[in-house]
């Protein structure tokens, strides 16, 4: 797409989902250190994620955690979301940060335990419909750490049986969003260890179920936006979660580690008709040592000026260059792209949307930082311990 009357239009209609738990206090699973001014309610959370989206204009969307985000009303929180121009997002479930689910959630030996977890799984889908969410995002942790710990095709049979059960409970317009993970805390087996996987349980459940890529859940070197057009052309890529990782864990902001791959990714997202569609962008990201709403702005700015690299690619040129075998012309018209500084061409379109051409910096002048550590004092700083 070379017409930048057309890139800016398509930038303008991005949307990036950020996550109620980044807001919060986070880290890794060895220490959390606390920040000033960290909300202490949902409500605060939606009250900082409402800064984020002013100053970038793209971010209209909260996903919620539960029980992190648990209130007596979601109706009144997505009316306290309603009333600071956003929406609320995706429900993520909680099955891994219970004494029970030690052997795993849904898939462990005892069934009782794999009813607790379903509930909760069906909890969720009943506070989509208090909020008006769509997506329902399943992350688990379950695995095993030894061989003959547990029967590996037996746990996949459970999977199957809870995921049907949940697949029924959604209304029509609702979407099951299934993530996966390499590793960790399941070494030896994990029961959603990768895309294809999380794939072939969608593909059984039918339409109303998509594959949630994260980007920080593969093995070194994986090539992620082929799996990335491949969901895509089989029309089960539901939405990212992106982070950025150096070496196993992930968790960073996105395009911290290989701003490059996030351009590829986002290349093929592109040339697939991703951008615009159906296909939920979500950041999953905890900020542990930097400041949280600023970490979070740049985040939306790494994949907004991905996006803008992957919509100045000269297709046509690209397409070309392939057809006549010319490698190195090929990668020559991607490399173009991906070499233009696109923060002018963003000033553009921020300040055609009426906001600071600079989000960092109007973030910084604002004196909402100063505003929620001196007002924000008492009671408990939402996050999780370790």
């Amino acid at each position: 797409m070379s017409d930048l009357s057309a890139v800016k239009a398509a930038l303008k209609t991005q949307a990036v989902e950020t996550p109620s738990w980044a807001y919060g206090n986070s880290g890794t699973r060895f220490k959390v250190f606390a920040q000033p001014g960290v909300p202490r309610t949902p409500q605060e959370k939606l009250d900082d994620a409402a800064q984020v989206h002013a100053f970038t204009g793209v971010a209209p969307t909260v996903a919620l955690h539960i029980p992190w985000d648990k209130v007596d009303d979601y109706a009144a929180l997505a009316k306290h979301a309603e009333e600071r121009g956003l929406k609320l997002g995706a429900i993520n479930s909680n099955v891994f940060q219970d004494d029970d689910y030690k052997l795993g959630s849904v898939t462990n030996p005892d069934p009782e335990i794999r009813g607790k977890a379903l509930a909760h799984l069906l909890e969720c889908v009943d506070i989509m419909d208090a909020t008006g969410s769509r997506d329902l995002k399943l992350w688990f942790s379950d695995g095993t750490n030894y061989p003959g710990q547990d029967d590996i095709a037996a746990r996949q049979d459970r999977l199957a049986e809870a995921l049907q059960a949940v697949y029924e409970r959604l209304g029509d317009d609702q979407r099951l969003l299934l993530e996966y993970k390499f590793f960790e805390p399941a070494f030896y087996t994990t029961d959603v260890p990768d895309w294809g996987t999380a794939y072939a349980h969608c593909l059984k459940l039918g339409p109303k179920a998509s594959v949630c890529v994260d980007t920080g859940h593969h093995a070194p070197g994986t090539n992620i936006e082929f799996i990335v057009a491949l969901l895509l052309r089989e029309g089960k890529l539901g939405a990212f979660d992106f982070n950025s990782r150096f070496y196993a864990d992930d968790d960073l902001m996105v395009g911290a580690a290989d701003p490059f791959q996030l351009f590829r990714i986002m290349y093929e997202v592109i040339r697939g008709g991703g951008l615009g569609s159906d296909i939920a962008f979500m950041l999953d990201q905890c900020h542990n040592i930097e400041p949280k709403i600023p970490a979070i702005i740049r985040s939306v700015m790494n994949v907004q000026e991905a996006t803008a690299k992957a919509l100045l690619v000269d297709r046509d040129a690209l397409s070309a260059a392939q057809t006549s075998g010319d490698v190195l012309g090929s990668n020559a018209v991607l490399m173009d792209a991906y070499n233009t500084d696109v923060r002018p061409l963003l000033a553009e379109v921020r300040e055609e949307l009426g906001i600071d051409p600079d989000p960092m910096a109007a973030y910084k002048a604002s004196g909402w930082a100063e505003k929620i550590v001196a007002e924000r004092v008492g009671g408990t700083q939402a996050g999780w311990g370790a």
